[in-house]
């Protein structure tokens, strides 16, 4: 199979030929067509060996796509592309890779957390891309060290990405692609910089992004389609206490919030249409419906006082073990009694 020559935007760096750091293969670069992977997902939720925290490198003709791994469990995924970088929901990639299963390729590499963190927020954020003279490796570094840089940088040298994390200008931690073990940093980090066999200068790349403590998890499917129905849930006992009136009120609470709370957006999605594509996280779904159902309740509430509490209590009853857990009552007036 011939492998694609797509390349990273504003780069000379081709899609299938880029490397991340990782403390161990468990699935060598291997033609999608021969992973069958509603069990390479499975693995990771009923045996102990694949509980791990990792990640899957899929190069498709267009794109090279990550799926980060907390402990087994697929918890995000980022696209990078021709056009860029972007966070992407599971579901969008699980597709894409399905689509593409006889021209794509897989990796399954087990990596630390932090480095997981680094590796989203550097699709999750604009980076600040920094010029690199292969000649001049001193140079480049006494730069982060003169502005006093705090961040993480993406170093690629002929594909082979590195992390480096810098605080107030001076080298703090890092995660480096094939480093051998007896190699000093300061010697890798210079090695980077010299030409390949042949004499060839290393195509070298370099980007800039803030630092992230921390791998954020998206919300499922099956939690969205949750909230989403809960959502309509209310909609429908208020429309009880007024109706026709509720849906309009509803939409007008929603548009009011939708610049705050873009999660709203899909949660007061229409009945019977599929739920939008969109990177969401759990708190940020929970933030959403609070905020709404207290603005639409305490209209309510002018109107036919001490309603919220029945509202509230009918609606969610079936999952309110769910919004215990996010802390939805604690953040309402109202009372709510079982």
């Amino acid at each position: 199979m011939r492998a694609s020559t797509a390349r990273l935007m504003n780069s000379p760096v081709r899609l299938a030929d880029l490397t991340f750091p990782q403390v161990n293969r468990l699935i060598h670069r291997t033609r999608l067509a021969f992973v069958h992977l509603d069990n390479l997902f499975a693995f990771g939720k009923r045996d102990r060996d694949g509980r791990v925290d990792g990640y899957i490198t899929a190069y498709l003709p267009d794109e090279c796509l990550l799926l980060f791994f907390r402990k087994g469990e697929a918890v995000n995924a980022a696209s990078l592309h021709t056009t860029g970088r972007q966070v992407i929901t599971i579901t969008e990639a699980l597709k894409r890779m399905r689509a593409e299963v006889e021209r794509g390729e897989l990796a399954y590499s087990a990596a630390p957390m932090e480095q997981l963190a680094w590796m989203y927020q550097s699709c999750a954020v604009p980076v600040e891309m920094r010029t690199v003279d292969a000649s001049q490796p001193g140079a480049f570094f006494a730069g982060f060290a003169r502005d006093k840089t705090s961040g993480i940088l993406e170093l690629t040298s002929n594909a082979h990405v590195s992390y480096v994390r810098f605080d107030a200008g001076r080298y703090h931690s890092g995660y480096f692609c094939d480093k051998p073990d007896v190699m000093a940093i300061p010697k890798f980090l210079e090695s980077q910089f010299h030409a390949a066999a042949g004499g060839a200068t290393p195509v070298l790349t370099a980007a800039v992004f803030p630092y992230v403590a921390d791998l954020p998890q998206q919300a499922p499917n099956a939690l969205i389609n949750t909230y989403r129905e809960l959502y309509w849930r209310i909609v429908d006992e208020v429309d009880k206490e007024f109706p026709g009136e509720a849906k309009r009120r509803a939409q007008k609470v929603s548009s009011g919030i939708v610049d705050v709370h873009k999660a709203i957006a899909i949660l007061s999605a229409p009945r019977g249409t599929d739920t939008p594509d969109s990177v969401v996280q759990p708190e940020e779904l929970s933030n959403a419906l609070t905020d709404w159902s207290l603005q639409l309740l305490e209209g309510v509430e002018v109107m036919m006082p001490g309603t919220a509490p029945k509202i509230l209590r009918e609606a969610t009853r079936e999952h309110r073990y769910v919004l215990q857990s996010a802390g939805y009552y604690g953040r309402l007036p109202w009372p709510v009694s079982w």
